[in-house]
Order: C-alpha cells, then structure tokens, then sequence
C-alpha cells in the first residue's frame, strides 16, 4: 500500500528509510502544505487588519481560511489525483473532509458562540463574584459556511 501505484514490490519498498518515504507521501505533503498556507494567511491578515503580529494565528483555529478545511481537502484531493477519484480511499477522504467540515460550521461555530455568551455574563459580573475574575473562554472556535466552502475545490 506504501507504494501507490508505483508498482514497487514489497520488497523494495522497504529498503529505503522511513523518512524518505515520509517525505514523498503526496497526500501527507499536500495535506501539511495546505494547512500552512491556511494558517500563514490568517497570520498576515491578522497583521494586516490590527497592525500586530498574532502568533497564535499560525496553530489557532477559527477564522478565515479554515485550516481544518484545508487540510482534510488538500488530503482528499491528494488522494484522489494519486490512487483515482473512484477508489474506496477517495471516498473514505471525502467522507473524512465532510464531517470535519460539517463539524467546523455545526458543534465548533456553536460552541464559540456559546462562549461568547458566557464571556459577556462573566463580565458583567460584580467585582466580588467568585467567577468574576475567571479566565475568558476562547470564542473563535468554528467557521462561517462561507469560510470553509471557500477552501473547497469539488464544491
């Protein structure tokens, strides 16, 4: 299975050492490269909207692109160029990219939402409330439908 459709045998396969193989895994690079691109893009918009560098913004979720829709594509997409778009690999890809997708824009933009909400209680608490000085929940959890469709190529 390592091989592909390279038609190596099995043999051969394994004289290499694991890394090289790592390093000419085209779904693998393809799916890695498409997060980074995601990520880099909120980076630099980041930047570009506050005038700060954010770090977090290169392993945060939420926002636009989705690096969650990206990276489960590029994963698809990669798979489908390398084994063929009929194969049950695709399929099992796809299927993969539709439930992180559905989940970004379902459970994970709710729940975002939700901390907001939370977030705005907790502030407007009296100064002597014991929650009052609880740490903010992270709200930037999900995606918008438009920010995951955009990084969807079979759409």
């Amino acid at each position: 299975m390592a091989g592909g459709a390279s038609g190596s045998s099995s043999s051969t396969q394994h004289t290499g050492s694991s890394s090289s193989s790592i390093i000419s895994n085209y779904p693998l690079i393809s799916a890695l490269a498409a997060f980074v691109i995601a990520q880099s893009i909120k980076f630099f918009t980041s930047w570009y909207k506050e005038r700060r560098w954010d770090l977090k913004q290169l392993v945060g979720s939420g926002g636009m692109p989705s690096s969650h829709s990206s990276t489960v594509t590029g994963l698809a997409m990669a798979i489908g160029f390398q084994e063929g778009f009929g194969g049950s690999l695709f399929a099992t890809a796809l299927i993969l990219a539709c439930v992180v997708m559905y989940d970004a824009t379902g459970v994970r933009l709710h729940a975002g939402r939700q901390a907001e909400v939370l977030n705005q209680i907790v502030y407007e608490l009296p100064a002597e409330h014991p929650l009052a000085e609880s740490r903010p929940l992270r709200e930037l959890l999900g995606h918008t439908p438009p920010q995951v469709w955009n990084m969807v190529p079979f759409r």
